[in-house]
């Protein structure tokens, strides 16, 4: 059965009766800053795409304020594989030489930002892309990482080339396209201090463009369905405190470990709650937003 077709069998009835019950969600998030990190591989899914360009559409509808910050690293990879640029990687992050870096913005300001741009603006939003380059938004300083060697057990520092971590956010662009019925899409490229471009990992970046706009809810559509506990069940909420002892006792590891701390740091930063919720579920943004039920884990302070 398709989407149009259950749509059909859906009666008048139970349509009103469905947004009766969204009222009180849209009024506690009216006006409202929401940061919605859109990644993973759900990104390389058209009509997942489309799904979550009209639930961005529909927040702004109902007066939301939403803001788009989206990854690229499948695209980015097979750009790179395409192109017979080796990727190299080092405590997680891509190692990002000049003629990376090049095909990086490329890929998340061009291609990734413009087509994400277009699927809004088809369902009847007005988007606008832009990176944080965009009016000195976000200015990053080099990351460097350090790693073990299993073998001498000697810690050693790795130079990740122009890879970035936000230093400071100037939300001036941002404060002119709010409330305008504008919707920014932000690529998560960054200006270093002396000049030239920093690949920002995308969770990093909106969680520092949401605690500089005291976002409501910062929202990071990920691969997985939230946090698991160690019966592998989804955790529904989780304090500060509760997250980083899951952290210690093994319970949150691998990739997860620094989608938390990305949370934890929002939180920090004044946002008032983080979503990590799976971005291949239909309309997840609604789901979470917009109904009892929610869609993710809710990590709040």
């Amino acid at each position: 059965m398709t989407a149009e077709t259950t749509a059909e069998t859906i009666d008048d009835h139970t349509k009103a009766r469905v947004l009766v019950q969204a009222l009180p969600h849209m009024q506690r998030y009216d006006d409202a800053v929401i940061v919605v990190k859109y990644g993973g591989h759900a990104m390389g899914d058209e009509q997942v795409a489309r799904d979550f360009a009209q639930d961005i559409v529909l927040l702004e509808q109902s007066g939301v304020n939403p803001v788009v910050v989206h990854g690229g690293g499948p695209q980015i990879g097979a750009m790179l594989a395409k192109l017979g640029i080796k990727s190299e990687f080092a405590a997680g992050l891509r190692i990002t030489d000049k003629a990376t870096v090049e095909i990086v913005e490329m890929v998340l300001a061009g291609s990734i930002n413009k087509s994400l741009v277009g699927f809004i603006n088809e369902a009847g939003g007005k988007a606008l892309g832009l990176s944080g380059k965009d009016g000195n938004m976000v200015v990053a300083s080099k990351v460097t990482r350090s790693v073990r060697d299993p073998d001498s057990n000697i810690e050693q520092v790795i130079d990740l080339g122009f890879v970035g971590e936000p230093e400071t956010v100037d939300t001036t662009v941002l404060d002119q396209i709010l409330g305008r019925e504008l919707i920014p899409v932000l690529a998560p490229l960054a200006t270093g201090k002396g000049g030239g471009t920093f690949n920002v990992n995308a969770d990093t970046f909106a969680g520092a463009i949401a605690g500089a706009l005291d976002a409501k809810r910062l929202l990071l559509l990920t691969d997985v369905p939230g946090v698991l506990d160690a019966d592998k069940q989804l955790i529904k909420e989780l304090t500060i405190a509760q997250a980083r002892a899951l952290i210690a006792d093994g319970t949150i590891s691998g990739g997860m470990i620094p989608k938390v701390e990305t949370c934890i740091y929002a939180l920090e930063q004044g946002v008032e709650g983080v979503v990590i919720l799976d971005g291949k579920v239909p309309h997840a943004v609604l789901l979470e937003l917009l109904t009892d039920h929610g869609a993710g884990t809710l990590i709040t302070r």
